[in-house]
């Protein structure tokens, strides 16, 4: 795990790190600037959202005119969304004063009221959420249908020297997606994946987690997982537009298709909560 998407970035320049989650944004920028990168699938869908004070003055968007809002980055849809919502509202790029800060510092820098609001990615809505400082202002589907925040990239010459590892990986984040949401068991399988996950791999309070998963059921997705060209084209647009990425990129030279393709055919894992093995 790291606690900034720049250390992220450093370890996958470095080779530290063959392939890892990040933003999306911050992944083209770094195809653009030279990075021997790919994505190669998606993440999630949903799950980032603006939460200011629970009781404080902000009430709507508008509200937010001259406050201060942390984001990840400034390389992330966290911050795209904003200017997408400022935009709605008829409102100045410079009304919001934007702050980056690492993600794991936004819920006690709302609480300490260092901060006006957020716009981040889970589990930190639901963690302002549950310790009753916070209230979500609104989710980045309300202004971005089809949003995405992470992905899953991989170095290039991985791709190139170990494609059927890739593809092994791809496949087995297809089979969790399908397997976390499928519709009779969804509720259960969340509750089972976060209390799991929670303790064995992020050391995190499986109940913030399964707030995150299920609070309501579709607060984050995993269906689908294909990186589709319009909505990567939109984020480059708005990239372009918000002086993030100096020049026009095609879709084919930061994303390849064929892993994703590869994982069409693929099923739920065939595990349930509480099997024995």
């Amino acid at each position: 795990m790291f606690q900034g998407f720049p250390e992220i970035k450093e370890a996958l320049m470095s080779n530290r790190m063959q392939a890892g989650f990040m933003v999306a944004p911050m992944a083209i920028a770094l195809r653009a600037q030279g990075v021997p990168i790919k994505i190669v699938y998606l993440g999630h869908r949903y799950g980032s959202a603006v939460v200011v004070q629970k009781d404080g003055p902000v009430k709507t968007f508008e509200d937010l005119r001259g406050k201060t809002v942390a984001i990840p980055s400034r390389y992330s849809d966290e911050r795209l969304i904003l200017f997408r919502a400022m935009a709605k509202h008829g409102m100045d790029r410079g009304d919001i004063r934007m702050v980056e800060m690492a993600p794991p510092d936004v819920a006690g820098a709302l609480a300490a009221k260092a901060i006006d609001a957020f716009s981040m990615g889970e589990p930190y809505p639901s963690q302002a959420e549950m310790s009753g400082f916070g209230r979500v202002l609104f989710h980045a589907r309300e202004y971005w249908p089809d949003y995405i925040s992470c992905v899953l990239v991989v170095r290039q010459d991985v791709i190139d020297t170990r494609p059927e590892a890739v593809q092994v990986l791809v496949d087995g984040i297809a089979r969790s997606g399908l397997w976390l949401d499928n519709p009779p068991r969804k509720k259960e399988r969340r509750e089972h994946a976060a209390e799991f996950v929670g303790r064995q791999y992020f050391r995190q309070d499986p109940k913030l987690l399964k707030w995150a998963l299920t609070n309501p059921l579709d607060r984050v997705m995993y269906q689908p997982l294909t990186p589709y060209r319009g909505d990567f084209e939109l984020i480059v647009s708005l990239m372009r537009e918000t002086g993030i990425l100096e020049r026009p990129i095609a879709f084919e030279e930061y994303i390849d298709v064929r892993f994703a393709e590869g994982a069409r055919t693929q099923t739920e894992w065939k595990y349930e909560p509480g099997d024995a093995f």
